[in-house]
């Protein structure tokens, strides 16, 4: 296989990749899958190309490098530094003990990294080290794992970042996670839950066969003791249902409504004290709306800035104590909640129907 295979086009970045590749696997030739049309042409496939090399240590593993996120031919962005979006996926996946020696690299690997590819080419969104990721279900459809879920590294024998013609490119490791090693991460800091879960998973091997590292006394030890002395990194929440309305009222303060799916409550509770009694913001964001939650500490005092239909948003200034009766009162249960600390706010919750890609109703929460 060579970097410009169906393309003629020079390929600077492409052949910076696999040099880098040979050096790592020295003698080895790459699985290769490639696009029949590339996406500049108007394929469906956003990356050009994903290489995966076989592994025996530290456990026999695939190990998976995209082409595709960085400039591979012209260089084409403004920014001289960066080539494209400045990184490259990686993704090591155990290979089961009964696997055969010729066994090819599993396709829906590929699917899962070009469905990332999507993700990042139709928002705009980027990955970085220690952001993570919900799959909204197993990252291998059809098959029985508790991998849901996904965390962002820098690939540990990748970690130099590799100077191209084009610019810089990482590479950016994908680990699989379970939803409450995910809780977790979110919680506190993702990688610093992968460098506790490291020892575990050498080198950030995915297993779809493993079950939650939490489980592991050692390892819940020091991810509690974590979350407790630094608080949580995750600063956003995104929800399909949010809605804010302000209602005035004789004599009083204006009422502020807001509206909640009671999925979201569970995290919006168990992030909130890992935030304001720490100095930091939390932001919950809708299709609309956005509320942004902001500490005022033990001295200060509850208050709403309502920013008014134009902006969408509202702002409100919690107390350690009102923090501290948010969590004791909201539930992730259809119903109205107010807090005795914050009157001028009625929370109200709503039931949260969860659906399957073919739109089929799988849960309802609340």
């Amino acid at each position: 296989m060579t970097s410009t295979e169906g393309n003629d086009a020079p390929s600077p970045c492409w052949d910076a990749i696999s040099a880098r590749l040979d050096q790592l696997y020295p003698g080895q030739e790459p699985k290769h899958f490639g696009t029949l049309i590339s996406h500049m042409l108007g394929g469906p496939d956003p990356l050009d190309g994903i290489s995966a090399w076989r592994r025996t240590d530290p456990m026999p593993h695939w190990h998976f490098v995209t082409y595709g996120f960085s400039e591979l031919y012209a260089k084409e962005s403004n920014d001289p530094e960066v080539s494209g979006y400045g990184f490259e996926l990686t993704f090591r996946l155990a290979i089961a003990p009964n696997a055969a020696v010729d066994a090819e690299p599993p396709t829906w690997a590929l699917n899962f990294l070009q469905n990332l590819a999507r993700y990042v080419f139709q928002s705009g969104n980027v990955f970085n080290d220690g952001d993570w990721m919900t799959a909204n279900g197993p990252i291998a459809l059809g098959q029985a794992t508790l991998i849901c879920s996904m965390g962002f590294v820098t690939d540990p024998e990748l970690a130099e970042p590799l100077a191209t013609p084009n610019g810089s490119v990482a590479f950016l490791q994908v680990v699989g996670l379970t939803l409450d090693e995910e809780r977790a991460a979110k919680q506190w800091h993702t990688r610093s839950l992968l460098d506790v879960l490291l020892p575990h998973m050498p080198l950030w091997v995915t297993d779809l066969d493993r079950a939650s590292l939490l489980g592991d006394p050692t390892v819940k030890q020091q991810v509690d003791e974590g979350v407790r002395r630094d608080g949580s990194s995750s600063g956003y929440l995104f929800t399909d249902v949010l809605d804010l309305h302000q209602t005035k009222r004789r004599l009083r303060k204006p009422l502020t409504l807001v509206t909640l799916g009671a999925r979201q409550v569970d995290e919006l509770v168990a992030l909130l004290p890992l935030r304001l009694p720490f100095g930091r913001t939390l932001r919950v964001a809708g299709h609309r709306w956005q509320l942004l939650l902001e500490p005022s500490g033990n001295q200060g005092s509850n208050a709403v800035e309502w920013q008014g239909e134009e902006e969408s948003a509202a702002i409100l200034r919690l107390t350690n104590a009102t923090v501290l009766q948010f969590v004791q009162t909201l539930q992730p249960r259809e119903g109205r909640y107010v807090l005795p600390l914050l009157p001028q706010v009625e929370w109200r919750i709503e039931k949260t129907t969860i659906q399957d890609s073919t739109g089929k109703v799988v849960d309802v929460v609340g």
